[in-house]
């Protein structure tokens, strides 16, 4: 790459690495409803979850291009790991959170190396294969899950040893989006990092980039199991704020739940996880109380809509600023 070309790039990498006014009005919004919509805490608290969740599959569907119909594996893992925890060992959020990352991250850094071995469609086999598994698995140790019936009696100690969690949801929406928003910084980081623009080079040419001496392997096996951890932080939240954990966190319909919710608002931009959640739950909600019986049927209409009308992302008015251009091997 010539000197000009780098310097063009590094300066085009910078200028998306800043704040844009609009990513400032998000958070601050999020912050208002803290005191402004005290009602609605039970649902925003879902949909910080789903966000979240949502934020761990952008990170290997569109930055390493690795697609996954079984990525609730990790979220159940990290739910089940969390609700064992509080249990049996601490009921300290914070170290139940931290457990549940490092078990999903060994997951994840585990199954990375069959998930990796062959194409898409491969990979979506073998992504769904490892989430069936599981569940059979948690349903067989009902001795530690619960089976069928759910872990129950989780208690989870005061936050910070002063807010209870409460049942209107006040200090566990407050404490998932304090979650979501510092590890959205940390995806925000990395996402324009070195590491970063090495996924992208990935996703968008492997042979190029293993020959300019990249390791490919390497990077998406880091890139998995770096989502699996966010997605076993998700999973935690859930458990922790709901106190209970069912196998239906490791269902299918969670794992395509959470890609609705990424075409919806958007793939390879993190903000489309965090848009996509708010229009999915939100709609969910609203849908879902005016026609109980048919709810699932008006969301596959409007994406559906949403496909034949080529919107790749809702957010495209937001993301109307140019975006960096890629430079491999000196060329644009």
């Amino acid at each position: 790459m010539s000197a000009e070309a780098q310097r063009r790039a590094e300066a085009a990498w910078s200028g998306a690495a800043r704040w844009r006014p609009w990513e400032i009005g998000i958070w601050l919004a999020a912050a208002a409803s803290l005191v402004l919509l005290p009602d609605q805490h039970l649902l925003l608290n879902e949909i910080a979850i789903t966000a979240l969740f949502a934020l761990s599959l952008d990170l290997i569907l569109g930055y390493a291009g690795i697609v996954s119909l079984g990525h609730a594996a990790f979220f159940g893992i990290g739910a089940y790991a969390a609700g064992l925890f509080a249990k049996h060992v601490s009921g300290d959020p914070f170290l139940g959170l931290a457990f549940a990352a490092a078990a999903a991250l060994v997951a994840g850094f585990a199954t990375s190396f069959l998930v990796l071995r062959g194409s898409d469609l491969t990979r979506l086999m073998v992504t769904l294969s490892v989430s069936l598994v599981l569940g059979e698995i948690a349903n067989r140790m009902s001795q530690w899950t619960g089976g069928a019936d759910g872990l129950q009696g989780i208690e989870m100690a005061p936050l910070l040893g002063r807010f209870e969690f409460d049942l209107y949801g006040h200090t566990a929406y407050a404490y998932s989006l304090a979650t979501l928003f510092l590890l959205f910084l940390a995806a925000r980081r990395i996402s324009h990092s070195s590491f970063g623009l090495s996924l992208r080079a990935v996703r968008e040419n492997p042979l190029r980039t293993a020959a300019i001496g990249i390791p490919v392997k390497g990077r998406l096996i880091a890139a998995y199991s770096l989502a699996a951890a966010y997605a076993g932080v998700a999973g935690a939240l859930l458990a922790q704020t709901t106190q209970f954990v069912s196998l239906d966190v490791l269902a299918f319909h969670r794992s395509a739940d959470i890609m609705l919710v990424l075409i919806i608002g958007g793939v390879g931009y993190l903000y489309g996880g965090l848009i996509g959640a708010v229009l999915f739950k939100l709609g969910q909600d609203w849908i879902s109380a005016l026609t109980p019986e048919y709810w699932e049927f008006w969301v596959g209409f409007i994406l559906v809509a949403l496909v034949l009308a080529g919107r790749e992302r809702i957010a495209g008015l937001l993301m109307s600023a140019p975006r960096p251009r890629r430079f491999i091997g000196g060329r644009p």
